[in-house]
């Protein structure tokens, strides 16, 4: 980041008033940010001197019906990017939402009015009227039937007949071309009859392309320079691992940023500013986002955020204290970037995983269900961690922590796949031939209950062979598991030691730890599940066959 010294004139003190201007607004809510504008001594040289795209996210936040006054004050061209980012979507002219906005921009002076109609692109006012109105020339047709409210130029050659809006859209389209019948009757037959020969598909590419110019200008980037902010970049070594386990180990969670703008001077601290507008702009090209939808703004803001939060306690080594120096040093897209690698690593260690010949088997990922979600979340375009609180959509990461969190459940990932594919024989081949033996597909077995499979008759039979529980040993494996009272059910002494004791010499040395931590977390939902119920009538409830396949019981 640039630190922006020089000397100060008339113009930069004005800039820097104006800098601080906008922070104390935008610090404000937006119905007191609205009426700290509106109220101003000079109201309408205020909200021409700030940015456009200020004065529409205030707009949207507090609602167009409530702030009309406000878009009444703004310039013409402060409106027309009003147009540009509320009257389109994607690459498509939303014609409703362009009335909306000039029915908004009415106000008691016509001349303005005026001024800020002509300054929207003539050919999103040509889609207008043809939208909305049906043009007869009257030389060609005399005696033209038409239905519902017209207006006829003053000099009898054209009659317009409107169509598609009613109520106070109808209203506001006859007094737009009142407004510029009276204003120059000319130039407005003139705009009529070009309007009935143009191509729809045309005027709106031509619309779209002039559209695109300005919001570069605006500072949104085109599609292909912004989608080069999500490249991955050398992040370098990082923090100690003794100082990542610190920090994991904490729950207090610095806000990087915050510390770093509260460490510059001003000028340094407006260069931040723009630096993290263009950031926010480009995240919004290369999401595909509309520039004036409020949430995917609201959404995106966050993303940027987050990766720069990412990116600046990595590079400070986990000291706020040096987040200015960095920022200083660093340019903030590769800030951004370092956040946004460092969740792409994550990214690629599951991709991997994924394509390892037995990570899945007959169309059943070989993954529990805590670590399958992760894994799936990581593998996103911008990878995610999930909660754990069921249902909840995964979130984006924000902290060293969460990358710490994530990599465990990558690395048991990791070891379920090389754990389970062992139990199911190590090939392809094997593994289909003892799925086979379940009857069922694999995903409706699942790996939960494949594995408490392989647990009991590791148990009943001492070696490794998983398949459906025996009808006939069922109770056999209730007595082998549990003992104690209904009240106080306990799983027998040795149980898990002797379920690994058979398992564990089939498993890769590097999963025996995990094997070791799911056959206890196996052992203890059966022993929540079915052991009350067995222990007090010395049979195996017919609940067992949910938990463990059982042959001849549901699937």
């Amino acid at each position: 980041m640039s630190n922006g010294n020089g000397s100060k004139g008339n113009g930069s003190d004005i800039q820097q008033a104006l800098s601080t201007l906008r922070r104390q607004l935008a610090s404000l809510p937006a119905k007191q940010r609205l009426d700290a504008l509106i109220e101003s001594r000079d109201a309408r040289a205020l909200v021409r001197s700030l940015p456009a795209e200020d004065l529409y996210f205030t707009v949207m936040e507090v609602g167009l019906a409530d702030t009309t006054e406000l878009v009444q004050l703004a310039s013409p061209e402060q409106f027309l990017t009003f147009v540009d980012l509320g009257g389109w979507k994607k690459d498509q002219v939303e014609l409703h939402q362009v009335l909306t906005w000039l029915r908004a921009a009415r106000g008691d002076e016509a001349g303005d009015f005026l001024r800020k109609l002509r300054k929207v692109d003539t050919e999103v006012f040509e889609l207008l009227v043809r939208e909305f109105t049906l043009i007869h020339d009257l030389e060609e047709n005399p005696d033209v039937h038409v239905e519902g409210v017209t207006l006829e130029t003053p000099e009898g050659r054209y009659l317009v007949e409107f169509k598609g809006v009613e109520g106070p859209e109808l209203a506001a389209m006859r007094s737009i071309l009142n407004d510029l019948i009276a204003d120059n009757p000319f130039e407005a037959v003139r705009f009529l009859e070009a309007t009935r020969w143009e191509v729809p598909g045309e005027l709106e590419e031509t619309a779209y392309r002039f559209r695109t110019g300005r919001l570069q200008d605006l500072g949104f980037p085109s599609l292909e320079e912004a989608a080069r902010l999500f490249s991955r970049v050398d992040t370098g070594t990082g923090p100690a691992p003794a100082a990542v386990a610190a920090l994991v180990a904490t729950k207090a969670q610095p806000d990087y940023l915050d510390a770093a703008f509260r460490a510059l001077e001003d000028v340094e601290r407006e260069n931040l500013e723009g630096e993290l507008r263009y950031l926010a702009n480009a995240t919004l090209v290369a999401e595909v986002e509309d520039p004036g939808n409020l949430d995917a703004i609201r959404r995106v803001g966050e993303m940027v955020r987050d990766y720069l939060l990412l990116g600046l306690e990595h590079l400070t080594g986990g000291d706020p204290g040096r987040a200015a120096q960095v920022v200083r040093d660093t340019e903030t897209r590769r800030v951004f970037q370092v956040g946004f690698s460092l969740t792409l690593g994550l990214k690629f260690r599951a991709d991997r995983l994924m394509k390892q010949p037995l990570a899945q088997a007959d169309g059943m990922p070989l993954l529990f269900t805590e670590e399958s979600v992760a894994v799936e979340s990581l593998r996103r375009k911008r990878p995610r961690r999930t909660l754990k609180v069921p249902g909840a959509e995964p979130v984006p990461f924000r902290s060293r922590r969460e990358l710490a969190a994530s990599e465990e459940v990558l690395a048991r990932a990791e070891a379920q796949v090389a754990l389970l594919g062992a139990l199911l024989g190590g090939t392809e081949k094997k593994a289909h031939e003892v799925l086979a033996l379940f009857g069922v597909e694999p995903r409706v077995l699942g790996v939960e209950r494949f594995f408490a499979a392989a647990v009991a008759l590791a148990l009943l039979e001492g070696k490794v062979g998983p398949r459906p529980v025996p009808s006939a040993r069922r109770d056999e494996l209730g007595a082998l598991l549990f003992e104690g009272t209904p009240e106080a059910p306990r799983l027998r002494k040795d149980v898990a030691e002797r379920a690994v004791a058979v398992l564990e010499p089939a498993v890769p040395e590097s999963a025996r730890p995990e094997l070791r931590r799911l056959v206890g977390a196996t052992l203890a939902r059966l022993l929540e599940e079915l052991a009350p119920s067995f222990l007090q009538e010395g049979k195996l409830n017919p609940i067992a066959s949910v938990l463990l396949p059982i042959e001849g019981g549901e699937p």
